[in-house]
This record gives C-alpha cells, sequence and structure tokens, in this order.
C-alpha cells in the first residue's frame, strides 16, 4: 500500500501542501479546510507535515457507529463517506494520531482520503519533502530523523 511520507529534512513550511489540500477539499485556499496540516517545533527546528496514516489497524473505522468508514478497495485509503456521517466525533477520539478533523460548519468528521490515489499535497510539494510511497521506503528514510527529533527535545546537541 501507499501513503503520503514526509522527509522532514526537506520540509521548509511553505504549507503549500496545506493549501493544495484545501483548494482540492472546497474550492479555496483556506488552510482549514486542509485535511493536512503542518506543525513546526522551534527549539527541534524540525517540522512534521501531519495527515492520516491510513493505519492497517484501522481504530476509527471500528468505532463509527454509522458504518462512515471503509476503506478503498482501489487506493488503499481509509475515507469517511461524509453522507452517513453523523457527527459523533468518535473517529476523531479513537485517533492515536489526531489526524481525524471535525468541520464544525457540516458537522462531520473529515480526513485525508489520499485523493483517489494522486495525492495534492505531494504533487505541489515545492521542496519534495512529501512523497506517496510505501511503508519499507519510509521506514528507512525516518529512523535518523525521528531519532534526530528525540534528542532535540531532550536536549541533546548533534
Amino acid at each position: 500500500m501507499r501513503f503520503v511520507t514526509m522527509d522532514v529534512r526537506k520540509c521548509v513550511v511553505c504549507r503549500n501542501c496545506e493549501y493544495a489540500c484545501a483548494f482540492r477539499q472546497s474550492g479555496d485556499f483556506d488552510r482549514k479546510n486542509s485535511n493536512i496540516s503542518v506543525e513546526y517545533y522551534d527549539d527541534a527546528k524540525i517540522c512534521f507535515p501531519m495527515t492520516c496514516l491510513h493505519c492497517d489497524d484501522t481504530w476509527c473505522l471500528e468505532v463509527c457507529p454509522a458504518a462512515a468508514i471503509h476503506r478503498n478497495e482501489t487506493t488503499g485509503a481509509v475515507e469517511i463517506k461524509s453522507e452517513r456521517c453523523v457527527g459523533c466525533k468518535m473517529c476523531v477520539l479513537s485517533c492515536p494520531f489526531g489526524n481525524i478533523y471535525f468541520n464544525h460548519e457540516h458537522q462531520i468528521s473529515r480526513k485525508c482520503d489520499l485523493c483517489q490515489g494522486e495525492p495534492n499535497c505531494v504533487k505541489f510539494c515545492i521542496s519534495g519533502a512529501l512523497q506517496y510511497t510505501t511503508v519499507e521506503t519510509t521506514y528507512q528514510n525516518n529512523r535518523e530523523i525521528f531519532q534526530r527529533f528525540v534528542r532535540s527535545l531532550q536536549g541533546d546537541a548533534e
């Protein structure tokens, strides 16, 4: 399965991914409509674009009382059928990574759907920090980055 991954060494916090996602989702560039968010940690000098990981063990899918969440068999994405969502926020509470958002205007949950296999955030990432790739590739690339992040939080110099 493929999903959106990031190389935090390349992210320049331009937020193009947020704008591209917002435009794809709502037709405007309001970042509140984006299903990806860039979190910047000044102390560590690291930013993390955060979006759904489309987990194998899908807690959100299991807790949804309206059966609004399913896995797309073509893309592998865990998706929310907005017409079935009852706005209970159980999926938001169950996501261990905090990557499901609640749209207060429409009273439904929302999350990355991988843009039907062609993620807009990846397409418009100017630095190449976002990739649409496999778990195996990502694990090797990000192990050292996360170790660096942890060291910086502990106050260890590089």
